[in-house]
């Protein structure tokens, strides 16, 4: 059997890849837009406020909750969703790193 495409690159550039991906779709870079500008953990309004029907809105959640960068908590019937600060942090570090390279200034090929 041959090695997945994703084991041959480090874990530094799949979780790039990843996030990157995540950020690829505006819905969900809507639905993290309206987290934090709430401020506070949302529970059911994204549909109204993203314009989306409900199945929709749940399985942008679900990607954005499946890659650590939204928390959900169950409240009643509903889950309440809001922005995984520690994990926010993490990811902008990481891509700090990513698009602040230490370039060495002396030569190069530019």
């Amino acid at each position: 059997m041959g090695v997945t495409k994703s084991e041959i690159f480090t874990e530094e550039q799949n979780k790039i890849s990843m996030i990157a991906k995540a950020f690829g779709h505006p819905a969900r870079v809507a639905i993290l837009q309206h987290l934090f500008k709430m401020n506070t953990c949302v529970c059911g309004d994204l549909v109204e406020e993203i314009g989306l029907a409900q199945p929709t809105i749940s399985q942008h959640l679900k990607e954005l909750k499946n890659l650590g960068l939204i928390k959900g908590n169950v409240e009643g019937t509903s889950v309440c969703y809001c922005i995984d600060q520690e994990a926010w942090a993490n990811m902008q570090e990481l891509f700090s790193q990513f698009l602040n390279p230490n370039f060495n200034t002396q030569g190069g090929c530019c």
